[in-house]
């Protein structure tokens, strides 16, 4: 059988559907079967013009689309949700993303129980989750093909929200799960605790529930401490807290961390959101837990350099001063 590797993309966006026949003839053209789902196949057909060259090669598999995982609610409250079928990733030794961190996510987010380890290609701004730029696919591809990556584990969340003793919401994430107050809201209340003991209450306007991954993310924004991403972990980052201690945590990778959603006389809503996406309306004594998941995300790595020279590129840190041996070999 012969090798196989999976093209993902954000289907809307033209630059995508370009880089994918892009990256497919580099594929074929390696000997390399290249795998997509058959509503992006689709996308990328239909908006086909002259910037997509001679269109996609003869020897694309078709595949039906992946389905959004389904969690279990039987199971218990501290184990991770069972895989859902991922056919698309089925003997593909590779997951080709094309798009901002945003495709990624929603890539990661399909695609992680299949144990494919996802190669993301930045069509977008930052894209601090992808390994190439745009100029460089023909580089990636000829270093895809020729298996010259590493693989990097990254920690991952499972989520659950339960309400007394009903278990009523799972949910997976890479970068964070947030607790926000829902639209026109003023404020929510909400206590935090680690592992089964309280931290503290205030009033807010969410608390972000972040992996090392997700600290330069959301949490980020928030003002919570960028975690460098071999170093496990988990974080709790305050939102807009009304409170004289309402600062970033950051604790064991084996701890859970919980957020409870309080009554308060005002008519607010809350809302669940995992990597960006909107997951639940919160019932009010809703107890959410984020835990460490059991199956990492893999990512493949072309370059093993510092996360540091990562984080200064993607933020464009000014770095003007240092005196250091880096300065030295400038």
């Amino acid at each position: 059988m012969s090798r196989q590797m999976l093209v993902v993309l954000h289907p809307h966006r033209e630059r995508a559907r370009v880089a994918a026949v892009r990256v497919c003839r580099a594929l074929v053209a390696k000997g390399i079967t290249p795998v997509m789902s058959a509503d992006q196949h689709q996308a990328v057909v239909a908006a086909a013009g002259p910037a997509a060259e001679e269109g996609l090669p003869e020897g694309v598999r078709i595949v039906p689309p992946p389905e959004p995982p389904e969690p279990s609610a039987a199971a218990g409250p501290r184990t991770s949700p069972e895989p859902a079928a991922v056919a698309p990733a089925a003997g593909c030794e590779l997951i080709i993303v094309l798009g901002g961190d945003g495709t990624i996510l929603r890539a990661a987010e399909l695609y992680h129980p299949a144990g494919v380890p996802i190669m993301g290609v930045n069509l977008g701004h930052v894209g601090f989750l992808a390994e190439s730029e745009s100029d460089d696919i023909d580089e990636t591809v000829a270093r895809a093909a020729a298996r010259e990556y590493d693989i990097e584990s990254r920690l991952t969340l499972d989520i659950t929200v339960r309400r007394g003793a009903e278990l009523i919401h799972r949910a997976w994430a890479l970068n964070e799960a947030t607790v926000e107050k829902g639209p026109g809201s003023q404020m929510i209340e909400l206590s935090t605790g680690v592992d089964d003991r309280p931290v503290s209450t205030y009033g807010c306007d969410g608390v972000i529930l972040a992996t090392p991954t997700g600290s330069t993310a959301y949490a980020f924004s928030a003002g919570g401490p960028i975690v460098w991403p071999d170093v496990e972990a988990l974080l709790m980052v305050p939102i807009s807290a009304h409170a004289l201690f309402a600062k970033p945590l950051v604790v064991s990778p084996d701890s859970v961390i919980a957020v409870e959603y309080l009554p308060r006389p005002a008519k607010d809503t809350a809302v669940l959101w995992c990597d960006g996406r909107q997951e639940l309306e919160l019932p009010v004594g809703a107890h959410i837990e984020a835990c460490r998941s059991p199956r990492p995300l893999l990512l493949a790595r072309l370059r093993r350099g510092p996360f540091t020279d990562r984080l200064v590129k993607k933020f464009r840190l000014p770095v003007a001063g240092w005196r250091g041996p880096a300065a030295e070999a400038r």
